[in-house]
């Protein structure tokens, strides 16, 4: 038993492992296209690229007491936000070519961080309910960050739906988690749920409902 238990350990730390390093390359890549969009110089991209990589994991890592976190303490969080953000300076002209492809890619990150995120949430022993919000903010914490490093909006806030896709596919991993299912199993069903919402909303253009914005005269009228 103690060896079942040691195996489906390094198993879900590999697995947690493995999302981790694909998340931070999509996501890289998504900042550094942000930076290149803006006319930052190379210095700039490979900052949004870490920042849209990296900060929903730090986030998760610090409220977990997982420190220092791991995108600072393993050297290949950072190699990889790297070498994806060289990448989208040398062949930026490729990557505005496949738009497309990006915004796939940017789902499957969405996918991948919620649900590491949630898993390793839960590998800490913190509540289900907290877990899963965990697992949502890794999948959206590297978005925010980039926005405000620009001074912007962040997306996640005003437009798609984005936020609700990654906290289902955290929810499914926590109730997989409860019920005693085969953890590989389902973080693989986590993903393609969180997956499959995202690229349906893009491809329906589903979003969440929004405040109708106050009219200057409404807004004064009330004082008349």
């Amino acid at each position: 038993m103690p060896l079942i238990a040691d195996l489906e350990q390094k198993t879900l730390h590999d697995l947690v492992l493995i999302f981790d390093l694909c998340g931070t390359f999509v996501f890289a890549i998504s900042g550094a296209m942000l930076g290149a969009r803006r006319n930052l110089d190379i210095f700039g991209m490979l900052v949004l690229s870490f920042a849209a990589s990296s900060a929903g994991g730090i986030t998760r890592d610090l409220l977990i007491g997982d420190v220092p976190p791991a995108a600072i303490n393993d050297w290949r969080y950072f190699a990889v936000s790297l070498a994806a953000g060289l990448l989208t300076f040398f062949g930026s002209s490729l990557v505005r070519r496949l738009r497309t492809a990006i915004l796939i890619f940017d789902a499957a990150g969405l996918a991948l961080f919620a649900v590491a995120g949630t898993q390793k949430a839960l590998a800490y022993g913190i509540n289900p309910l907290i877990a899963a919000l965990l697992g949502m903010l890794t999948g959206i914490g590297g978005g925010i960050a980039r926005d405000l490093l620009v001074a912007r909006t962040p997306v996640v806030l005003r437009l798609d739906f984005y936020a609700l896709a990654a906290l289902a596919g955290a929810a499914l991993i926590v109730v997989g988690d409860r019920l005693d299912w085969p953890v590989v199993l389902t973080a693989i069903a986590g993903a393609i749920l969180c997956f499959g919402l995202r690229l349906t909303a893009i491809r329906y253009g589903w979003n969440l409902p929004t405040a109708r914005p106050l009219d200057s005269d409404d807004e004064h009228g009330k004082h008349d």
